[in-house]
């Protein structure tokens, strides 16, 4: 069964609003840190909302993914704008996949062996 993101987006709301009742500081911090980005706005909205959809693909984030799809749509990115930042992080996740692939081979290289 595929995920109502729109319904998921609205659960995520209201829990950020119950923790933002028991933490303020939390999330007053949490909002100030994403916007220290949007004050010089050299990468405009619309690249951010596409890079964060990326590095939230990247880290697994459902919440993040639903709340960024709607922003980079909101900030005027297209479909096509999407997948092609979707695939700089699929790109991204296999160089790291084979980055430590090499460094699992340097562990086995390094491995003691027993002498016969």
């Amino acid at each position: 069964m595929m995920l109502d993101w729109n319904e998921y987006r609205k659960q995520l709301a209201v829990g950020v609003k119950e923790l933002g009742q028991l933490s303020p500081d939390t999330i007053r911090g949490y909002i100030e840190f994403g916007s220290a980005g949007q004050k010089k706005n050299l990468l405009g909205a619309k690249t951010r909302e596409l890079i964060a959809l990326a590095v939230a693909v990247t880290l697994r984030c459902g919440g993040c993914i639903t709340v960024h799809t709607e922003a980079a749509i909101k900030n005027g990115a297209t479909q096509e704008e999407i997948a092609e930042a979707l695939g700089v992080a699929t790109t991204v996740n296999a160089g790291a996949a084979l980055v430590y692939s090499a460094r699992a081979m340097d562990a086995f290289k390094e491995y003691p062996r027993a002498t016969s």
